[in-house]
């Protein structure tokens, strides 16, 4: 086995392995960083197919961007809120005999796809152009873009540190024992 498929199937356990944990955690935080072992993963993917274009963009983006975000989102909406939250397995029997379905129909075109091999040529596959485009002809929406996001980021943080009234504690019943009778 050499060292391509090697690290294939050790990305490939640690992608399956992370989806199933943010598919079954009950924690918000955890599932959202198992999200993040995942599309790293799947970057890694890109890169040994050689689409490196793909694989920035995969860690920029996702990575970078969308668990970010729900990463805020969850600091700014869950502070204390959904304490009492609880999850629970839905529809259990239907979306495992639809996912064994599933399963069975691309085990079988896997298995019945005359898959060719077609090595790659040594061509001008760089990202040179595309790091060219970006720090010349558009330079100004590149930084634009760039400044927005960190206003978006500044004010997410401040959002997020501004103090909240604290939440309602329930308040026990009074007694109606001999003691409350005595006042």
């Amino acid at each position: 086995m050499d060292l391509f498929a090697l690290a294939f199937y050790a990305f490939a356990i640690l992608i399956v392995g992370c989806a199933a944990i943010m598919v079954f955690s009950k924690n918000i935080i955890h599932s959202a960083f198992a999200l993040m072992f995942t599309l790293g993963g799947l970057a890694v993917f890109y890169a040994l197919l050689y689409a490196g274009f793909v694989a920035v963009t995969q860690l920029l983006v996702y990575v970078g961007g969308i668990l970010v975000l729900i990463l805020f989102g969850v600091m700014l909406t869950t502070q204390g809120y959904f304490d009492k939250v609880q999850t629970r397995t839905v529809n259990l029997l239907p979306a495992t005999i639809f996912a064994a379905i599933i399963g069975i129909l691309l085990i079988f075109v896997y298995l019945s796809t005359d898959w060719t091999l077609n090595p790659l040529e040594d061509g001008e596959v760089t990202l040179t152009g595309l790091g060219e485009l970006l720090l010349t002809d558009f330079m100004l929406p590149f930084q634009v873009t760039g400044v927005l996001l960190l206003l978006a980021i500044i004010g997410a943080v401040l959002m997020a540190a501004r103090t909240r009234p604290p939440l309602q504690a329930s308040q026990p019943a009074p007694k109606a024992g001999p003691e409350s009778q005595k006042e």
